[in-house]
């Protein structure tokens, strides 16, 4: 399963139109073809979906869902969590970009 985490935009590649983004403290691109040019600035909250940003989210509600995923990653034991790592990292879904 893929879950589409919030992430704060952190930097904008206007040429390559990527977007590297900050989930959870993990960093990585994702695609901007999916938003209409410009709508996408830093500091913006963003879901992904297959490696592109699908659409932007008010801060307030990607904080609550930070909030409520870091309340699920605390309840979970070691192995879980890394076992949500490995799925996460292995979503077949991930490979488009």
């Amino acid at each position: 399963m893929c879950l589409s985490i919030p992430s704060k935009v952190v930097k904008i590649d206007t040429e390559l139109n990527i977007a590297t983004v900050d989930t959870m403290g993990v960093q990585r691109t994702a695609g901007l073809d999916l938003m209409e040019e410009g709508s996408v600035k830093i500091g913006d909250y963003v879901l992904l979906h297959i490696g592109f940003i699908m659409n932007k989210i008010d801060e307030e509600d990607a904080m609550e869902s930070l909030r409520v995923y870091q309340e699920i990653l605390e309840k979970l034991d070691e192995e879980d969590r890394r076992q949500l790592v490995l799925d996460d990292d292995n979503c077949a879904n991930r490979e488009v970009l």
